[in-house]
């Protein structure tokens, strides 16, 4: 069983055991609060305002910016996975079709960017933050837009940048006048 075929038997089994109707309206709801970083960018704007969350807020948005060069603009275009409803003509979208490449999920990546920086800087935000990112993971393959591989590299992606910018950040950049 190839990858592909293990990704479609998740996507198959979630829209044939827990798709309904409460779902179909809860879903795209959950799912357009990541479009385009939306919601992350908002909390990153609100924790650079308040200024013992403002190193915080900083390395959300480097994560945020470095990330989308990761998945946006190198991974996506060299991979050029189709995205699952493309593959399958029986999938009915309740949002959008998204016109990007499926790998990785950025929605996904971005969402746990996000968390990974409040985990790694101690910031009890992570857990609501981690709660909502999930949920998002989780739309995107109800959703029928992500092969569950796509969802799981987005964590990877998402938590790796920001462990790379979190840890591996030279001290004085956010030392001086923060």
């Amino acid at each position: 069983m190839t990858i592909t075929q293990i990704d479609f038997s998740i996507l198959d089994w979630i829209q044939n055991t827990l798709k309904n109707p409460v779902l179909d309206v809860v879903m795209p709801v959950i799912t357009h609060l990541g479009d385009g970083g939306f919601i992350w960018i908002l909390l990153t704007l609100i924790l650079i305002v308040i200024p013992r969350t403002r190193k915080t807020g900083i390395l959300i948005g480097i994560s945020l910016a470095a990330g989308a060069v990761a998945y946006l603009l190198i991974l996506k275009p060299i991979i050029a996975r189709p995205r699952p409803f493309t593959q399958n003509p029986a999938a009915v979208l309740l949002i959008k079709p998204p016109s990007d490449f499926s790998f990785p999920s950025g929605h996904t990546a971005c969402a746990f960017s996000a968390v990974a920086v409040l985990f790694f800087r101690q910031n009890r935000l992570w857990i609501p933050a981690v709660i909502l990112a999930a949920a998002i993971a989780f739309s995107r393959m109800y959703l029928y837009v992500h092969f569950p591989t796509d969802v799981l590299a987005g964590i990877i992606i998402g938590t790796g940048v920001s462990a790379v910018v979190c840890f591996i950040k030279p001290k004085e950049t956010l030392n001086k006048s923060y």
